[in-house]
């Protein structure tokens, strides 16, 4: 059964985000491990869903196929209406490019440039120039309109963050992807992150899959999806911290090498 992920105050249509029994095996034979297991799962428009569970369990797997950053072994992956199996590579970048926006724990900055020129970059890389109105906006939104001409080494990590979320906010792209963003935040910037990305799926309609380890990140979002085994084993709606963890303190754990 399809584990479906939706806003009830939004219209349905196409799932931005679809997986359909999606494995993912790396190596063969007796050391062949299984990082998903048959994953069905439907992200709506404007929703925001954590992925949690314990090492191992499949949290970045699960994240990069959806992605397109990695192909499923079996099974079909669909990102804003594409199916990606067999998608050419150079058509592949070109959807992540234009669709969909990243957001990684170790921020992925340009050292070289400043703050606007790494937000303005996807947009100078898709052909579309520089948008110095889009770009000054998405500063504003996440506090930085006065770092904008500073470099990420002149940069909090926390700022650094926040310039990595503007740049995702930007694109305007359809889905976010966010792999652990707060991981290395104190816990006041990792609050204003979250904030953050859950305005961008409430407010701009993007739609949001994240990972994380923390339940109090996981209770920013619509809807906690928990991994055990590279299986989905329980979905949680309108979650508080408390709830996570106790469900997470539940979840059995093994280590399975990734």
């Amino acid at each position: 059964m399809t584990d479906t992920v939706v806003d009830a105050a939004r219209p349905a249509g196409v799932p931005p985000v679809a997986l359909e029994h999606v494995t993912k095996t790396y190596g063969v034979g007796p050391g062949a491990v299984t990082a998903l297991d048959g994953v069905s799962l439907e992200l709506q428009e404007g929703s925001f869903t954590a992925v949690m569970g314990p090492s191992g369990s499949g949290k970045s797997t699960l994240l990069h196929c959806a992605a397109g950053l990695d192909a499923p072994t079996t099974g079909r992956a669909v990102l804003v209406g594409e199916d990606l199996a067999g998608m050419p590579e150079d058509a592949l970048t070109r959807l992540r490019r234009d669709r969909v926006a990243f957001v990684f724990q170790a921020f992925n900055l340009i050292p070289t440039l400043t703050a606007a020129q790494n937000v303005e970059l996807p947009g100078l890389l898709a052909g579309r120039g520089r948008d110095r109105r889009a770009t000054d906006g998405a500063l504003a939104r996440v506090g930085l309109a006065d770092r904008r001409d500073h470099r990420p080494s002149e940069l909090s990590g926390g700022q650094q963050q926040r310039v990595a979320i503007a740049r995702a906010l930007a694109t305007g792209a359809a889905v976010l992807f966010a792999d652990e963003p707060t991981g290395a935040l104190d816990t006041r910037t990792a609050a204003s992150i979250l904030e953050l990305l859950r305005t961008a799926a409430a407010q701009d309609r993007q739609t949001i899959m994240m990972t994380t380890h923390d339940p109090v990140a996981a209770s920013y979002a619509d809807t906690v999806i928990f991994l055990v085994d590279g299986r989905i084993v329980e979905r949680m709606t309108a979650p508080s911290a408390d709830e996570v963890a106790t469900q997470v303190s539940r979840l059995p754990s093994r280590d399975r090498g990734r």
